[in-house]
Parts: structure tokens; C-alpha cells; sequence
């Protein structure tokens, strides 16, 4: 793996699809903060877990200022599937599908072995920079209290 995103750095612009087949562009979210939640793949327990836990936790993050976004390398099709599974009506879970993982890969956050990214929760401040960085070992659900108290600093 390569290095992760130095805090500080901005980040690449990127334009990636939501479940729905809409454009999320990253540079159209700056004056907000937002929340980047990578998750290796879809339709896995810890996976779901994590996104659940956004959804379930979307006021609070909003109250934050913050925007959350799950994203991961699973395609739109396959996000649409399991989002109305999941039953998501706020969060927007982004496909990072072509090229494969890319965005993952320009942030250092790409597994090439696996073809999958991360496990992360990356920050993102008003002006597009990393404000903080946490990756997680695959098999660790975030603590989603931790990321709440990050989040209201």
C-alpha cells in the first residue's frame, strides 16, 4: 500500500456516482466539511454495519456541518442493490468503480492486492484538505462514537 493523504493536502477533484446515478462532485461540496467513509465492498456484514451506523447517525453528523458520504468500488447497480436493501433514504453511498478504485488510489487508500480499498473515515474541510484520517484494520467496525466526537471539534 502506499502512503495515505497527508493531512493538509488537498484533495483530487473527483466526480463519482451515487446509488441513484447522480453526480457527487467533490469541489462542489467545498465551504462544507465532509465525511469520506470507505468500506471494502458491498453486501458484507461489517460493511453494512458501517453504513447503517452512518444513516442511523445522519442528524447528528449534520448538526455537525458535516456531509457523509460511503463510498467504495462496487458499482452503481450493485450500491442501488444493496442501499434499497439496506433501506438508506439519506446517505449516499458512491461508486468508486472506473476506473477501479481510483479515487481510493489517489489517496493512498487502495488495497491492490485485494482490489478493494480501505477501511477509512476521512475528513474533508471547508476548503477540499485532509483534516483527519483514520484507517481501520478490515475486519474492525469504525467506532462511530469517535467519529461523532471528531466530527463536533
Amino acid at each position: 500500500m502506499t502512503q495515505p493523504i497527508a493531512l493538509g493536502t488537498l484533495l483530487p477533484d473527483v466526480t463519482l456516482k451515487d446509488q441513484d446515478g447522480n453526480d457527487v462532485t467533490l469541489s462542489a461540496l467545498r465551504g462544507k466539511k465532509v465525511l469520506l467513509s470507505f468500506h471494502p465492498l458491498a453486501w458484507t456484514p461489517i460493511c453494512r454495519d458501517q453504513m447503517q451506523g452512518l444513516e442511523n447517525a445522519y442528524d447528528a453528523i449534520e448538526a455537525s456541518g458535516v456531509v457523509p458520504l460511503g463510498l467504495s468500488v462496487d458499482s452503481v447497480p450493485c450500491k442501488k442493490a444493496w442501499a434499497d436493501s439496506m433501506g438508506l433514504k439519506r446517505l449516499r453511498v458512491l461508486a468508486d468503480f472506473w476506473p477501479h478504485g481510483g479515487f481510493a488510489q489517489s489517496l493512498g487508500l487502495f488495497r491492490e492486492r485485494q482490489g478493494f480499498s480501505e477501511r477509512a473515515n476521512l475528513l474533508v474541510d471547508q476548503e477540499g484538505k485532509a483534516a483527519w484520517l483514520k484507517v481501520y484494520e478490515i475486519k474492525t467496525l469504525p467506532d462511530l462514537d469517535e467519529v461523532l466526537s471528531v466530527l463536533r471539534r
